[in-house]
């Protein structure tokens, strides 16, 4: 059964990732330090016990478990699992592994999904909040769900109770698109009372999706792992109600590590569920939002596209209206297709600076994305 449903289920190299995966001891910090050591997923499988143990921090243990992983079939039951339950696994080497989690420094080593990717989903924003929350803070995250998805970004969560279910159903309400990401397996939905809700994101609306094998259960250590995963998906992250001490603010905080924006809506200063977000203003951590527009201004030339305030994306005119950041990329777009890469060292932009410029150009019909996620410029009128 395994052999007839992996190539619909996971490509070559994300079935060899996954072999990997198995592997105990080996996340994704570990897997990083093993792919620059050996160059390719190949190249780690292939080596011997004593160069593996030369890698930092992985010693004979985990080498012992890489040597095992060669030849056990673990993975292949996690190919069936997946196969059963409707669901791909994805790895970095796939075209349709997502944007934002290539360029962070830990991204998953595998990616399980339900539902579709789409390139997109590259302009998303999270919404992030307690599971406890008033009805203030459950109406702020549908409407900023709501407003954001109508715009065209896509809403970013965590599937929670709460906030997150409330910013999930605004996203579809608005028939948009979002993204909900669990800190369990897919073989079963948590909270449970939300398969109805993962079901509609992952039938039209977006994907489930998780880095954790099928049947892992909920846990908490799995939260903050998980976090990561919604702060690298998003161009910033939007905290609705948080208590001093949550997740939301995890997130908020991984957020603000990757160098992404950070939102947060202002509550009651008496009220426990509005000390994180009102602590992340007050430190100058978050920007103070009251509207959509608030959360459009931060997102500069990507924000102002999708607020209508840009101009409207039809085959450019002259190139003076781009911006300088825009122009600077486009230049380096010289004729040939550009990796993100590529582009972050011909430009000396960040890499999530490049992300939101091109997704700008391609929002002008500037830049057209070709498979293999690389970049050329769209061909223009009279050309």
């Amino acid at each position: 059964m395994g052999h007839d449903t992996q190539p619909a289920v996971a490509s070559d190299a994300a079935a060899q990732y996954l072999r990997l995966s198995t592997a105990r001891g080996v996340g994704p910090i570990s897997f990083n330090r093993l792919l620059a050591r050996f160059g390719s997923i190949e190249g780690i499988l292939q080596a011997g016990r004593s160069e593996l143990e030369s890698v930092d921090r992985i010693g004979p243990r985990v080498a012992a478990e890489i040597v095992r992983a060669r030849t056990s079939s673990e993975h292949e039951r996690e190919l069936e699992l997946a196969a059963a339950h409707g669901v791909r696994i994805l790895c970095r080497e796939d075209a349709a592994f997502p944007y934002g989690l290539r360029h962070i420094p830990d991204p998953p080593i595998c990616l399980y999904l339900r539902g579709t990717l789409d390139p997109v989903d590259a302009i998303a924003v999270g919404i992030v909040g307690s599971r406890r929350c008033t009805h203030y803070g459950r109406e702020q995250a549908r409407r900023f769900g709501y407003g954001l998805a109508e715009r065209g970004a896509t809403i970013v969560s965590g599937l929670a109770r709460g906030i997150d279910a409330a910013a999930h159903w605004g996203a579809i309400q608005a028939k948009g698109r979002t993204l909900a990401v669990l800190a369990n397996g897919l073989a079963d939905i948590y909270p449970p009372e939300h398969k109805e809700l993962a079901d509609r994101i992952a039938d039209g609306h977006g994907a489930v999706l998780t880095e954790l094998p099928m049947e892992t259960s909920p846990d908490r250590g799995n939260f903050i792992p998980r976090n990561r995963i919604i702060a690298g998906l998003s161009l910033g992250v939007l905290v609705v109600e948080a208590a001093q001490r949550s997740g939301a603010l995890a997130t908020a905080r991984q957020t603000i590590d990757y160098n992404r924006e950070v939102f947060a809506i202002p509550g009651r200063i008496d009220s426990a569920f509005s000390t994180g977000p009102n602590d992340l203003i007050r430190t100058q951590q978050a920007k103070l939002v009251c509207t959509i527009k608030d959360v459009f201004d931060e997102l500069g030339e990507v924000g102002a596209t999708l607020a209508g305030e840009a101009a409207a994306p039809t085959p450019p005119a002259p190139l003076t209206k781009m911006t300088p950041e825009e122009q600077q990329l486009y230049n380096a777009l010289d004729g040939e297709p550009r990796s993100v890469e590529r582009l972050c060292d011909r430009t000396g932009l960040a890499t999530e600076r490049v992300m939101a410029t091109l997704m700008t150009l391609q929002l002008k019909h500037l830049v057209r994305q070709l498979p293999g996620q690389v970049f050329v410029r769209a061909m223009r009128e009279g050309s």
